[in-house]
């Protein structure tokens, strides 16, 4: 979808001039109302409607992997918090409420499972629907100190090993939606962290449709507006997310599920014959792996390698390769061992 979008769009859904300054205005040459897409929910609707009429083609679902802009105040931490930033974003057209509603909870299971499947341990707070709107919402964050929302949830979220079905059931808040007063769960059983947003799920109800005279027509040829949901995951800021979650002193440690690399060779002695030999052998067995043969020293190698922070360290010195052997060190452990390298 375009990332400059008409201002008639939003004018027409009503958030051009509630939406606020994160939304970069701007006019061309036409002297006519431009802006750099925030979101995607107007212009969906408008290709949605011209393009779909009837209620046989529901459900719809659409989605896109693209850059979003939008002029934050205060930048911070790279890809955390950037105005530029690439996002998975999607789009759900149903019937009724009902349907939107089962639509809502297939993209919360969706979302959780896909985190997971990227090593991450994901809390769904309830959250407020904001500039979005609609009536339900839900924000994905990773716990991490240097998050921007605080989080009040069940202590009982700590010690899960994340079965879908558990965390669902766990009482999470954002900030804004904790009323102290009227949470169901005793104070020594609440946590407050840190959380970072890596996904927002909204159930928007009619709130485009109606408002930009979206329908399709029923089976006893009556006007239906569908229920919308908006649904979204910040690729990049999952990536800064990741590390802010899973890194030391000395640096990142990455889940094994999302590394650059699972393994790297780091070859103690380049020039020396075992050393290159067992090297490059392991190199061309071992998929997903980075081989260092700099001339660099030991303790920058080894610092090299903690830094970037890939789950397998493959130390190959003069002493070991001699011996046919290597040493395998685990980055986020920091355990080690001397094993044959045919192992």
């Amino acid at each position: 979808m375009p990332t400059i979008q008409p201002a008639e769009l939003w004018i027409e859904s009503g958030r051009y001039d509630a939406y606020g300054k994160e939304m970069l205005r701007i006019k061309d040459r036409h002297d006519r109302d431009m802006l750099y897409g925030p979101t995607h929910e107007e212009v969906i609707t408008d290709i949605f409607r011209n393009n779909i009429s009837s209620y046989k083609d529901l459900p719809k679902n659409f989605y896109q992997i693209h850059w979003k802009f939008r002029d934050e105040i205060r930048p911070r931490f790279g890809l955390m918090r950037g105005r530029e930033f690439l996002m998975k974003d999607s789009y759900s057209f149903d019937l009724n409420e009902e349907m939107a509603k089962k639509t809502y909870d297939l993209m919360y299971e969706t979302y959780f499972k896909i985190f997971r499947r990227m090593g991450l341990k994901p809390m769904a707070v309830r959250a407020d629907t904001g500039a979005i709107g609609g009536d339900l919402s839900h924000e994905f964050h990773i716990l991490a100190d240097t998050g921007e929302s605080a989080i009040y949830y069940d202590k009982h979220f700590d010690d899960l090993n994340l079965d879908f079905a558990e965390a669902k059931n766990l009482y999470a808040m954002a900030d804004e939606m904790h009323v102290p007063e009227k949470c169901p769960i005793p104070v020594n059983q609440l946590a407050s962290r840190r959380g970072i947003e890596v996904g927002h799920i909204f159930n928007s109800g009619l709130k485009y449709t109606k408002a930009m005279e979206t329908a399709v027509m029923g089976s006893t040829s009556e006007k239906i507006y569908p229920n919308c949901g908006c649904y979204g995951i910040g690729v990049s800021r999952v990536v800064a997310a990741a590390i802010e979650a899973n890194h030391d002193e000395i640096g990142i440690i990455w889940p094994k599920e999302i590394a650059p690399f699972q393994n790297i060779i780091i070859n103690l002695r380049p020039g020396d014959a075992k050393c290159d030999r067992l090297s490059e052998e392991l190199y061309a067995k071992l998929p997903d792996t980075l081989y260092d043969d700099t001339k660099a020293s030991l303790g920058q190698k080894f610092s090299i390698a903690d830094l970037i922070g890939i789950p397998t360290q493959i130390i190959v010195g003069p002493k070991t390769a001699a011996e046919g052997k290597i040493e395998v060190k685990n980055r986020r452990t920091g355990e080690k061992l001397i094993t044959p390298h045919s192992a």
